[in-house]
């Protein structure tokens, strides 16, 4: 089976705790105003992943130490059967890693964004995330901005899902932000390029923007911006 993705990174230190393999899934119908990720709404867009290719990465990642694997987007859930089938993977290969880190504590957790909310998760997306460890879940709304990590509107929700989503993710639930949770990578894919990754406080894109610029470096298409 193939997704459409919009890219993968390692390792992302933004998006959930730890070091992470970040895979975003291309496609949204939810067009949230203010989305910093535009780029990912095109369900043309981005380039068509084995998900055979994507688990590689991933066990490449636990090899590497990796902590977690977060899956955002784009809207996953757009792809629901290739995302079952990658979370399935993910956390069948992460059974290795649950025993040589001695336990359930130390196991590499599988963390989902998602706009919908929970009583829009039909049978089909729920059997989609049946081995997600915990989402995060809710349209972005410019307008209620928020400083909890990982979170970019006040009415977005960290759920836990399993015991161990519940161990790992317990701390967060009402931890806030202090700021710097941006992570710049370049992209020379299609010419030069900077990828953002993080959850964004209101005016940090507008600052990395002047800092990057007095730098000498100035974006041509931000993807934040219509």
């Amino acid at each position: 089976m193939e997704a459409r993705i919009s890219a993968t990174h390692f390792p992302l230190e933004t998006l959930g705790p730890g070091r992470r393999l970040g895979i975003w899934f291309q496609g949204c119908s939810l067009a949230c105003a203010g989305c910093m990720s535009r780029h990912t709404w095109d369900a043309d867009g981005g380039r068509p992943k084995g998900i055979s290719d994507l688990l590689e990465l991933w066990e490449a990642a636990l090899c590497e130490g990796a902590q977690g694997l977060t899956v955002s987007g784009g809207e996953p859930l757009e792809q629901a059967g290739a995302l079952a089938e990658l979370l399935a993977g993910a956390s069948r290969l992460r059974e290795p890693a649950r025993r040589d880190r001695g336990g359930s504590g130390d196991t590499p957790d599988l963390l989902v964004y998602t706009g919908y909310e929970p009583a829009e998760l039909t049978p089909v997306r729920r059997r989609a995330l049946r081995h997600a460890d915990a989402l995060i879940t809710g349209r972005y709304r410019a307008g209620q901005p928020t400083r909890l990590v990982w979170r970019g509107s006040a009415n977005q929700r960290l759920r836990p899902l399993t015991p161990l989503g519940k161990v790992r993710y317990a701390p967060h639930l009402a931890r806030e932000s202090t700021g710097g949770g941006l992570q710049a990578v370049v992209d020379t894919r299609d010419g030069p390029g900077v990828r953002i990754y993080g959850v964004p406080l209101r005016g940090e894109l507008r600052r990395v923007e002047r800092g990057l610029k007095e730098a000498g470096v100035v974006l041509r298409r931000p993807s934040w911006r219509p």
